[in-house]
This record gives structure tokens, sequence and C-alpha cells, in this order.
């Protein structure tokens, strides 16, 4: 059977736009844009972000990366950690230290390059490599991690050592690091809500469907009230999340604030997604806990749109500071 082409969703088009190209279109120089952009929007390189690291999730804040200023270049330090594309791509953004002891504004942007871990797969597509693209020396990506969900999606260590990184590859204003990539996260959490939702359309569909088919007790299981209370209810939420998405993406797209809409999309769709891939899986029964059925991956994958790019807990500290601020206000 061919599944929908949601239920196939990875995080991979939405890293590659949202987290590594965006911020080369919104803070970079002309040149920058020149140079990067065409080959990332082309899909001739895959794009990656990295802010994350061992010590520095949720809070981006305490990035320990270093850049050290040595005149026409910078020296960088460090390792990012769950980026996406660390290991296929060719073009990331990443945050470093270049002024210790001050905090967020400390924090500065750079674009740096590398090879793709699959020149010898890239070279027979024809795609995903850029042999005339200078390569930033000392930047390196470490083990694939195997994840419980998303497992078509390449998620690495993106590791700094003596990485010569040229001035001109300053992206943004010194200090200004952290606040761009928020501004960026900003715009990738419309991204993941639209993911989310879709894998909780997926769910759905899958359930709807198999209810009408599957019987129990001489009659379809979709006749008992029990699993058409939770139809309707997975019916009713992907209405609301669908609402709160397309507002968000509304609201950016005529350049109206947008924080708290997207850190909304974002939290209720991605929870979303966890419980409506649960409820599937229940509705299947046994077979739902099989790899005979899609339900199960989709349950995997739904998780991690809980924790990437802001965990719930961040989302709702983030609405909850807008809401405060326009109380004040």
């Amino acid at each position: 059977m061919r599944w929908p082409r949601w239920t196939r969703a990875t995080p991979s088009p939405s890293a590659h736009t949202n987290l590594g190209t965006s911020p080369i279109v919104e803070f970079g120089t002309e040149e920058q844009k020149r140079r990067y952009v065409p080959l990332l929007a082309s899909g001739q390189v895959l794009g990656g972000f990295g802010l994350t690291e061992p010590g520095a999730g949720s809070d981006a804040g305490s990035t320990a990366t270093t850049a050290v200023d040595r005149g026409d270049h910078y020296v960088i330090n460090g390792s990012k950690i769950f980026i996406t594309h660390a290991g296929v791509g060719e073009v990331f953004v990443a945050t470093a230290r270049t002024e210790p002891g001050n905090g967020n504004k400390g924090i500065t942007s750079f674009i740096v390059t590398k090879d793709t871990v699959d020149l010898d797969k890239c070279g027979k597509l024809g795609i995903g490599h850029a042999p005339d693209l200078p390569k930033t020396r000392g930047v390196r990506a470490g083990k694939k991690q195997e994840k419980m969900g998303w497992r078509a999606s390449d998620t690495r260590e993106l590791v700094f050592e003596d990485a010569v990184v040229p001035k001109e590859n300053l992206l943004g204003k010194p200090g200004y690091g952290f606040i761009n990539f928020l501004k960026t996260l900003d715009a990738g959490r419309i991204g993941i809500a639209a993911l989310s939702l879709g894998i909780a359309e997926g769910a759905y569909e899958q359930a709807l469907h198999y209810a009408g088919v599957r019987k129990q007790f001489g009659r379809p299981i979709a006749s008992f009230q029990a699993v058409s209370f939770q139809l309707a209810d997975m019916a009713l939420e992907i209405e609301a999340g669908t609402h709160l998405l397309y507002h968000a993406a509304w609201l950016k797209q005529n350049g109206k604030p947008f924080k708290k809409e997207a850190a909304m999309a974002k939290l209720f769709c991605s929870e979303l997604a966890m419980r409506t891939t649960t409820q599937a899986v229940q509705i299947f029964g046994g077979y739902g806990y099989t790899t005979e059925y899609p339900v199960e991956r989709m349950m995997r994958d739904a998780k991690v749109c809980e924790i990437g790019e802001g965990t719930s807990e961040i989302q709702r500290i983030v609405i909850g500071r807008q809401i405060l601020g326009e109380l004040v206000d």
C-alpha cells in the first residue's frame, strides 16, 4: 500500500530552508547571499544550523564554543550537537562566543562550510556537493546518531577544531548572533508546527480508515462510541491546529509580529501530533504496535516535535512572556 505523502515527513526541508538558508537571506551581506543562497536554494548542497551544544540546549545563551579574533579571521573551537545535516550538509550557520563574560551579547554567528560525508554518492547523483565552494579548515562531522524517530534525517555533532573562519564569513554584526538566531527560531517554529500537523493528519486518516474496516463483535470498531469519540477529538484538534498554524504563517508573511502565535502553533501542533499518533496506535490495537502499519513510526516521529526548535516548556515561557508583556504595556 502507498501511504500519503505526509506520513513520510522528515525535518530535512525545514532544517535546510528555515534554519540553514533563511539566516543568510535575513542577515547576510550581498556577497554572502550571492555566494551561498543559489547553492542552497537550488538544492545543490544542503544547509544546517548550529546552535545547540552539550551544555546549551534550551539555555542557548550558555554557548561555550569560542571564536577568537585573529585579525583577518576567527579561530573557532567547540562543538554543536543534534545538528540536522551535520554529515551530509556543506553550508552551516553557527554561533560562537566572541566576548567572554558578556552573556547573550557576546555571541556572534558565522557561516562555515565543509564537505559532505557522502562524496561518492553525491558524485554519482551529481548533487549534494559543491567542489568549487571553499571549505572551512577545521570543521568536521561526528558520528551519526541513532534516534528513536526521524531516522531518515542525518543528525550528528558538528565539531570545530581550530577552525579558521575568514572575517567575510561573519554573519550579521558581532554580538548579534544570539538575537538573530532567536528570530530564526521564531520562523522555524511555524515550519515545525506544519510538520507536526501533517503527522497528526496522517495518523488520523489511517485510524479513520482502519476503524471503518476493522470488525470486532460483528461490526466495524468505528461504530463503538469509545472509538468514534477518539476520532471526533482528533478531527476537532486538527482543525484547531490548522487555524493556529495558518494564522501564524499569515502574520509572518504580512510582516506583522508573530512570536507569540508561532510559539502557540508549535506548542499546540507538536503536542497534538503526539496525542493523535498515540490514539491512532491505540485504535489499531496490537497491529498498531507492529511495523506492518505506519502509525508506530508516526508516533516515534511525533515525539521530537515536542523537543526540537524549543521544547514545549520553552514555548510556554515564550507565550507567557508575550501575554504578560501585553498586560504590562
